[in-house]
């Protein structure tokens, strides 16, 4: 039985993550903090290990003892106070994770990592698509940590078995982001920033965590890196549409100008400025969630890895609201 090691198992695509490569066979060990709440994920994990990411030396023994077949690394900061600490979590314990293992007298077949579309950022409203060469212009400290991170891995350990994964915005089952805006549809409100067009693009979680797996075991140079979407491009308003099919509830649509939201945002940001909290709305991430173009190209997946997602918004998102409703959380 081949060995693969998940960080970020006890997040919301870890879960998703650890429980299909239990279904295919692997035998899992998830990478999580000794505070994480772990009892979802016990039952499609074989060991759970609590390495220290900050020493190199603690990676390098869990390696050299554990001897992988393959590394999945989702753990990442999303939020943070400073970029220091954003960049320490997201490039630092990167680097360090990919030293230990390619040092190890038994390294990986494959390390996949996973970046995301924010990397490289949105394109004006009649650019695109977004492929695997298009410039980094990232508009969030989370993007530019994920740019540095790619970065750093071309330069370091471009000789390495690396896969590089690049999804777009990932929504299902468990995930709590996109679940405010489904929270206050079901409150009857559907509200936007602005009146300004957008090309959305997403990625339905088990359809990402497929392709996770596929890099592990698919043909391909010894570093690349792939985009991630459904291949579908939407409207601002497709995901509201969909909640209105699924519930058959009337939504009351409300545009709010960008200069107030904006106002907010900036704020928000000055209220939370001696918060360890981050606020809802904050200037980058309005920037990020009014961006006029996501269009993703994912043909390189295709060829390359045999991607073929399986859910569309309608059948993902369906089912993902269906899940939520199901499960108490509106």
């Amino acid at each position: 039985m081949e060995k693969i090691l998940v960080t970020g198992a006890s997040g919301f695509v870890g879960f998703h993550l650890v429980s299909a490569a239990h279904e295919a066979g692997y035998e899992v060990h998830a990478a999580v903090r000794r505070t994480s709440r772990v009892t979802d994920i016990e039952p499609f994990v074989d060991k759970f290990v609590y390495p220290d990411f900050n020493q190199l030396n603690a990676l390098a023994a869990l390696f050299i003892s554990e001897k992988y077949d393959y590394v999945i690394h989702v753990a990442a900061m999303t939020k943070a106070k400073s970029e220091d600490e954003m960049m320490n979590a997201n490039v630092g314990v990167t680097e360090r994770l990919t030293q230990a293992a390619f040092e190890s007298p038994n390294p990986p077949q494959r390390l996949v990592y996973v970046s995301s579309l924010a990397a490289i950022g949105p394109l004006s409203y009649l650019d695109g698509p977004i492929t695997e060469f298009t410039p980094y212009h990232p508009v969030t400290m989370y993007g530019r940590s994920k740019r540095e991170a790619e970065k750093m891995i071309c330069a370091k350990f471009a000789d390495k078995p690396i896969s590089i994964i690049r999804p777009t915005a990932v929504y299902g089952p468990r995930e709590r982001d996109l679940f405010i805006l489904f929270h206050t549809m079901n409150k009857g409100i559907d509200a936007y920033v602005g009146r300004a067009p957008q090309k959305l693009s997403f990625v339905y979680v088990k359809d990402l965590v497929e392709v996770l797996l596929q890099a592990c075991i698919s043909p391909q140079a010894r570093l690349d890196i792939f985009n991630i979407s459904d291949g579908g491009v939407y409207s601002r308003y497709e995901m509201a549409e969909i909640f209105k099919r699924t519930f058959r509830k009337k939504l009351m649509r409300v545009h709010v100008p960008y200069a107030i939201v904006k106002s907010v945002a900036h704020v928000s940001q000055w209220l939370y400025s001696n918060s360890a909290k981050t606020p809802v709305i904050y200037p980058e991430r309005l920037e990020e969630l009014t961006a006029e173009n996501w269009e993703c190209d994912i043909s390189h997946a295709q060829t390359v890895l045999g991607y073929r997602p399986s859910y569309d918004l309608d059948r993902g998102l369906t089912d993902s609201l269906r899940w939520y409703q199901q499960n108490n959380w509106f």
